[in-house]
């Protein structure tokens, strides 16, 4: 079990198709408890945290269903040491089957007699009669507690369909003798549908758990061993410890290669750090003294002592690792069709393999052997399986392969959204570009140097925190040389400076100049009130983002710029990167007001940075949040792009979400039209009920199949 704030998970053992979940979900809803999602193809079950009710309580009503609730570690452990219990039930019928089935087939064919060993009747039943107990304490238990929690699962189908030909056939035995015995036996029949039953369920879990490899590799960055510095008597002595029991402020040792154990500051080393197990960036970064580094990332080159800051289940990476699985676990609205067909699912199928038995033999003559026969095999077939299994596996899938490329989409209704969107509304600042500005032109006028202007501004311009003053100092690094000036900053209108010869410059924005100053540049150098130069500065244009907009615009999605910025710069920034619609010197709550217009007419996805479009990105259909993974972006944005580069992530979270929806829908086509064409098939005789089981075993395995095809597919 894990809990993140008031969300508690339980893994529970046992579930087996959509109407299992179904009904743990009413049982525990019924409890009063809020939040209730039950994912039957993890098998987890999420719940808000309730002070009123004891997990225990939670606990004890789920096993009285018929499922056992059990600890994922253990479980995990377990599985390395051997077959899990589904394995270890298949392997045990398929040793008694077998000779069943292949006698059978044998005779069929006429290899054997009907006296040969293998076919005697009460060898048959010996060798039937420990698959149907074994399928009855699986099968048959999960049936009847399925019929206590008032939705019946597929379980009860097998339980009925294997009861009526084990029990058909011993009253055959006991009726009947000599070669007129053999007409009415049909343990191979029994066994058969609950082995291959059996061996569905096997190639299902296995199939299932290759959906979840995205988040077992990211939990698996939280294992394994580092090093920890301690004193003792004066010397400082490096030991091993596993990461899960380092604390907050331990002193940790990282060598070259060594994975970062925890979120933490570096105290001593200058490193290169792989992030790309995180934010999908391939590049490595450089790191220095007082810099973060975050849990699970690669030391590529350097070593580096480090404090940890944030352990356990604090790191960003366990966030992330939660994140995706509650994600995981959130249905999208299309799912909601499979559960409302699977909650009626069983019941109908009940009906109408009551209703071919009755007029098979009553309406049409047909033997009461072959009735039953076909009664049986649209039991087996009807696979409320696949239903149920088409959606989240395939949600799991691409939330995974998002997130092992650092896009963090938040759930499979958000997943969904964002295929549909229409519109992708771009901030600028920080989205669009970098925040970071580059000197395009420095004008001198009245017979002053460039080197004048260059000098008075470098050194100027350090005595501003403004991020304009920032960009120009880093700019003119190394070109300037190093003067002593006085400055005065004055808020909103810009630098008052005086040199040791006592001249007197301004810097500032149109404000310090003369009204008569027609063209728009971004700042004013004044020498003793006359102007003598200006410098045009342009936002540095993000990496990605012409490809972005181009490959957004081909699709057929309109991309709109909406900023704060003066229109002259809003256009011309849309000029080159392609966008199509553009609103400039909007406020805070323009801005809203623009996104819910919007929104009225399609579905719209806001791409900010996180904090100051927090409203916008809250509003919009879809909020996609750029880089650095504040807390303020992961709560109001439905997708968070990790990497520093995001707007190469932005398009492949729409190529993402697009196949996702697609792969559902195959899915659920397979699904529907798979039994819609499967019981007619059974109902009329033409499909055994041994074919049946294994068309019904298989058919689920090509869902889940069609599913992990999304892990490794080109998306285009």
């Amino acid at each position: 079990m894990s809990a993140v704030q008031n969300k508690v998970i339980l893994n529970v053992e046992g579930m087996t198709c959509a109407n299992c979940a179904r009904g743990i979900s009413n049982a525990l809803q019924g409890m009063k408890l809020e939040g209730v999602n039950v994912d039957f193809a993890s098998g987890e079950v999420a719940y808000e945290d309730s002070y009123e009710i004891a997990r225990e309580v939670v606990v004890g009503k789920i096993e009285k269903l018929g499922y056992q609730v059990v600890d994922k570690d253990a479980q995990s452990e377990k599985h390395k040491h051997g077959p899990s219990s589904i394995e270890k039930r298949f392997i045990v019928s398929a040793i008694f089957t077998i000779p069943l089935f292949f006698g059978h087939v044998l005779v069929s064919v006429g290899l054997l007699s009907h006296e040969s060993f293998i076919v005697n009747p009460w060898v048959q039943l010996v060798l039937c009669v420990p698959v149907f107990l074994l399928g009855m304490v699986y099968f048959g238990r999960s049936a009847l507690n399925s019929l206590k929690s008032g939705v019946p699962n597929m379980d009860v189908l097998i339980t009925i369909g294997s009861s009526a030909a084990f029990v058909y056939s011993v009253a055959g035995l006991f009726l009947y003798s000599g070669n007129e015995v053999h007409n009415y036996l049909f343990f191979e029949t029994a066994a058969t549908i609950i082995t291959l039953v059996l061996l569905g369920n096997v190639l299902e879990h296995r199939s299932v758990q290759q959906t979840t490899t995205a988040l077992k590799d990211l939990m698996k960055m939280k294992e394994g061993t580092t090093k920890k510095v301690v004193e003792e008597h004066g010397h400082e002595h490096i030991i091993d410890i596993t990461i899960k029991s380092v604390k907050e402020g331990d002193i940790l040792q990282v060598n070259q290669g060594d994975k970062v154990p925890v979120d933490g500051k570096i105290t001593k080393g200058n490193v290169s750090v792989d992030e790309s197990m995180l934010t999908g960036e391939s590049l490595a970064i450089d790191k220095g003294i007082g810099e973060r580094v975050v849990g699970g990332t690669i030391l590529v080159n350097g070593n580096m002592r480090m404090v940890a800051e944030k352990v356990g289940a604090e790191t960003v990476l366990s966030q992330i690792i939660q994140m995706v699985r509650q994600a995981q676990h959130e249905k999208p609205a299309i799912q909601k069709l499979g559960d409302q067909v699977s909650s009626v699912f069983v019941p109908v199928v009940l009906g109408i393999s009551a209703l071919t038995m009755l007029l098979s033999y009553f309406a049409f003559g047909v033997s009461l052997q072959s009735s039953l026969m076909n009664s049986i095999a649209v039991l087996v077939i009807s696979c409320p399986c696949a239903m149920g299994l088409a959606t989240p596996t395939a949600v799991m899938v691409g939330i995974g392969r998002a997130a092992k490329n650092g896009i963090l989409i938040k759930g499979g209704n958000t997943l969904e959204e964002l295929a549909k969107v229409d519109k992708v509304v771009f901030d600028k600042t920080g989205t669009l570009t970098t925040g970071e500005f580059k000197i395009s032109k420095i004008a001198t006028l009245n017979g002053v140097s460039k080197k004048e202007i260059t000098d008075i501004l470098y050194n100027a311009e350090q005595h501003s925190s403004h991020p304009i003053a920032k960009s120009i100092v880093n700019e003119l690094k190394g070109r300037a040389g190093e003067m002593e000036l006085e400055v005065r900053e004055e808020k909103g209108m810009g630098l008052y400076v005086t040199t040791k010869a006592g001249d007197e410059y301004t810097i500032g924005s149109h404000k310090v100049v003369e009204s008569e100053i027609k063209e728009a540049h971004n700042l004013y150098i004044l020498r003793n009130k006359k102007l003598v130069g200006y410098i045009d500065l342009d936002d540095e244009i993000k990496p990605y983002a012409r490809e972005t907009i181009k490959l957004l615009n081909a699709q057929g999605r309109e991309t709109i710029l909406l900023s704060g910025d003066k229109q002259e710069r809003c256009q011309e920034l849309a000029s080159k990167l392609g966008v199509k619609t553009v609103y400039s010197e909007q406020s805070p709550e323009q801005k809203l007001k623009i996104i819910s217009d919007l929104s009225e007419r399609g579905k719209v996805a806001m791409v900010g940075d996180g904090i100051n479009d927090a409203p916008a990105l809250a509003k919009a259909t879809v909020g996609i949040s750029m880089g650095d993974a504040t807390q303020v972006a992961i709560a109001s944005a439905g997708v968070v792009l990790l990497s520093k580069g995001g707007l190469k992530q932005l398009y492949e979270a729409f190529l993402v979400s697009k196949h996702t929806l697609k792969t559902i829908k195959q899915n659920l086509f397979w699904a529907f039209f798979y039994n819609v064409i499967a019981i007619p098939i059974a109902a009329v005789g033409l499909l055994s009920p041994m074919i049946a089981a294994l068309s019904m075993a298989f058919s689920d395995v090509i869902v889940i199949g069609n599913s992990i095809r999304l892990k490794v597919k080109s998306l285009k």
